[in-house]
């Protein structure tokens, strides 16, 4: 099991795609990982795919053994998984707040608490994690959306503290708005002027979890586009 196995999470969305495609590119064996199977069989030829709901601890568990079972022990891993979700202090309800930190802090927790022993068996590996920039910089009318990319923003710095020492890299990278087929028809043209294509933002991945990086744990990129 001589592959450097790379497992996407989030691969049936479109970073989560371009992660997968520019990875493999790049010499890694990669598995996609998604609870919707019919967008994971949308992958290209060469790089396999599990099924799998991430917020789950032990379906994350799950999921990650399968993988290693089938590929050898992974060396990088990239969450892309995120929901997102409006309203103020007004609006707030207990299930948006679950949810919103269910998807956007905990599907990270479970999935690096599943991989980091196939990282230290191996030797050492990377992990990625998508933040964005109202985890780092307070924004109006997102508050529950805010609150769980500031706990991941959190783990990212906490999770590199107890696994550097391992040899693991964690990292994230925050984009402020990302140009999708899910996003388009929602912003006006000034606002899509300033969103960063998917492709884009997979190239920042591919470069955190590359040998060129290797300096690099606990960083939070921002990606906020032109």
């Amino acid at each position: 099991m001589s592959a450097r196995v790379a497992i996407v999470v989030g691969a049936g969305g479109e970073l989560g795609r371009a992660t997968a495609e520019n990875l493999a590119g790049a010499g890694f064996t990669v598995a996609g990982i998604d609870r919707d199977e019919d967008r994971l069989k949308e992958l290209p030829d060469g790089i396999g795919y599990e099924v799998g709901d991430a917020t789950d601890p032990a379906a994350a568990k799950d999921v990650v053994d399968r993988v290693a079972a089938r590929l050898g022990p992974p060396e990088v891993l990239v969450n892309t998984l995120g929901t997102y979700h409006t309203g103020g202090l007004s609006e707030a309800t207990p299930d948006d707040l679950r949810r919103m930190i269910d998807v956007n802090a905990g599907a990270a927790l479970w999935l690096t608490q599943a991989v980091a022993p196939y990282m230290q068996e191996r030797g050492g590996g990377s992990v990625v994690h998508v933040a964005a920039r109202p985890g780092l910089e307070p924004a109006a009318g997102v508050l529950t959306y805010g609150v769980s990319k500031a706990a991941l923003v959190h783990l990212v710095r906490s999770l590199d503290l107890e696994l550097r020492p391992l040899g693991i890299r964690v990292n994230a990278v925050a984009p402020a708005l990302l140009d999708t087929a899910k996003t388009r028809p929602y912003l006006p043209p000034e606002v899509l002027a300033h969103a960063v294509a998917p492709a884009a933002i997979a190239g920042i991945i591919a470069f955190l979890v590359s040998d060129a990086a290797a300096p690099v744990s606990g960083a939070v990129l921002p990606a906020y586009g032109p």
